[in-house]
């Protein structure tokens, strides 16, 4: 008799795709992240750098939203942890926060904006 534990299966596929050498990545935290990028058939690195204002945790699906302003213009993006094109992510600086999203920061303009540092 052949016996399949559904659950067991699904946490060693997990395993697999999870990355183990991540940094311990906060909310507030000035982030600095290497995407690969494919061009024809060249591939690079483009380094994405901002603030964590969002963290969803799920496992192999755990994602950040980093916001940059460039130019006068806030730009979002969201990054899937474990994705095969997240090369490497790099933490710059913490800052304290008391929120779990930091949403606010869309209202905000110029040194407004700015979080207080927290030393790590």
């Amino acid at each position: 008799m052949f016996s399949l534990n559904t659950q067991e299966t699904i946490d060693n596929l997990h395993n697999n795709f999870t990355k183990k050498n991540l940094p311990n990545i906060r909310i507030g935290d000035n982030v600095k992240i290497g995407v690969k990028i494919i061009e024809g058939n060249k591939e690079r690195v483009q380094f994405y750098e901002g603030t964590v204002i969002a963290k969803k945790n799920s496992s192999v699906n755990t994602t950040l939203t980093v916001r940059k302003v460039l130019q006068g213009i806030g730009v979002e993006r969201i990054f899937l942890v474990h994705s095969p094109k997240v090369d490497s992510i790099t933490i710059l600086r913490s800052s304290k926060v008391r929120r779990s999203k930091l949403y606010y920061l869309r209202n905000l303009k110029g040194k407004a904006s700015r979080l207080k540092q927290q030393f790590r």
